[in-house]
């Protein structure tokens, strides 16, 4: 048997809290508690209050003030901090308090909640472009920003397209992505805006672009990412004008801010069914070296598989470090020239001499992965629930996680997509 209470309270449809109906008021902070309780509302047919009103659903008398039951049934541990936060909301009514024996208590997680629709999520007021906008202007807007990727609106803003990180590096002539890019010395990037600002985004954006309407469920919204393999969609309204964007970034936002707390559940013997953990969702093919590898082998690694990063590990497997593009522009600053030529997505010849300090090629050959590698790392277990990676992720502005055993091996890596795949119930 499992000790709970039930909270049943008896009120009317005239009752109110901060001028809400006090049945919704109590809904939104239960819910708002984020614990192992359900609550349910029923309204009554007929009845009568204290002060002789009669309460009567018939048509031919119209509805008057229906009496309204709001029934919780919670652990018995929860019941006391509860019944503090009800205290204040009812002005009119009687609040009772059962004891409950309960046989067994089961419920199924959801990655976010099925009532919310795509307007209580997405990023409104968003930055857009128009198609004339120069490829300068736009790398110049999303340097700075946590986006990779603006809408291109029309003369009567309504979307047109989208202009992404790999639009601008394939179609655009874009050299490296636009974290590097950042990294990179003034006058590099100087160099490279000049050389965008020659062409605009209508010749190099995404059309016709993929929206979604705000008052669409987001679970709709979620199902055309995944389908049509984008990161991020403009939100329209019923006139077909911009209103918002929804990106991955704001879903998993959504997920802290709804998630309750699973293991607490499980921690009071409720059964929670389609718990995701990080280990289902592991790339397990993420590219490794050891410390004494070669950093030119490094650099053709990141290059061939087009990674931004690789695990180095000891001998048994354990996780030393990551290196990543960016570390290796950051080491070989005053070689960055030449770096530049070998991290380069749109290649050019390599020049040698293009180094003013010295021979970069000899120098990679000489360096090892361990030299380079970053150590101050965040890595998780397999048995962690997504909910809490994603948490981890947001909070350290990451996009992959390395994932570990209790013995620091390293096991594979973890992305916002594999996350957002898997979270929705799709295969990694």
């Amino acid at each position: 048997m499992l000790n709970y209470k039930a909270i049943e309270i008896l009120t009317s449809e005239a009752a109110h809290y901060r001028k809400k109906p006090v049945a919704d008021a109590v809904v939104e902070y239960i819910r708002g508690l984020k614990i192992a309780a359900r609550c349910m509302v029923t309204r009554g047919i007929a009845g009568c209050y204290e002060s002789g009103e009669v309460a009567t659903g018939r048509l031919e008398i119209l509805s008057l003030n229906l009496p309204i039951r709001i029934y919780i049934v919670l652990p018995a541990l929860e019941s006391e901090r509860v019944l503090i936060g009800l205290n204040g909301m009812l002005g009119d009514g009687i609040v009772a308090l059962h004891d409950l024996n309960v046989l067994s208590h089961r419920t199924n997680s959801a990655f976010f909640p099925r009532q919310l629709m795509v307007r209580d999520v997405m990023t409104s007021e968003p930055r857009r472009i128009g198609a004339d906008t120069p490829l300068s202007d736009v790398v110049q807007l999303l340097l700075p920003s946590i986006f990779t990727g603006l809408p291109v609106v029309d003369e009567h803003d309504r979307p047109i397209g989208v202009v992404t990180q790999g639009d601008l590096i394939r179609k655009g002539g874009m050299p490296l992505r636009l974290g590097l890019l950042a990294e990179s010395d003034e006058g590099r990037r100087d160099a490279v805006l000049t050389q965008l600002a020659e062409r605009r985004a209508a010749e190099v954006m995404t059309a016709p672009a993929v929206t979604i309407a705000a008052d669409r469920p987001l679970t709709e919204a979620v199902e055309l990412m995944l389908s049509r393999r984008v990161k991020r969609l403009p939100v329209v309204d019923r006139s077909g004008c911009l209103a918002g964007m929804l990106s991955r970034l704001d879903i998993f936002r959504t997920v802290m801010r709804e998630a309750p707390d699973w293991n607490s559940f499980r921690a009071q013997k409720i059964e929670v069914d389609h718990l995701k953990r990080v280990g289902d969702i592991l790339r397990r093919d993420t590219q490794t070296v050891s410390a004494e590898t070669r950093l030119d082998e490094v650099v053709r690694m990141i290059d061939r598989n087009d990674l931004q990063r690789v695990a180095v590990l000891d001998a048994r497997g354990t996780l030393l470090g990551l290196i990543s593009d960016r570390d290796l522009l950051r080491y070989f600053k005053p070689q960055q020239e030449g770096m530049w030529h070998l991290l380069a997505k749109v290649k050019q010849a390599f020049k040698e001499d293009a180094c003013p300090t010295g021979d970069l090629l000899r120098c990679l050959a000489e360096t090892k992965a361990g030299d380079v590698m970053t150590t101050d790392l965040i890595t998780v277990r397999e048995e962690m629930l997504i909910e809490e990676a994603i948490a981890l992720m947001i909070d350290k502005e990451l996009k992959r996680l390395p994932v570990v055993d209790a013995e620091g091996r390293f096991k594979g890596m973890i992305s916002r997509d594999s996350l957002l795949r898997t979270g929705f119930g799709e295969p990694a």
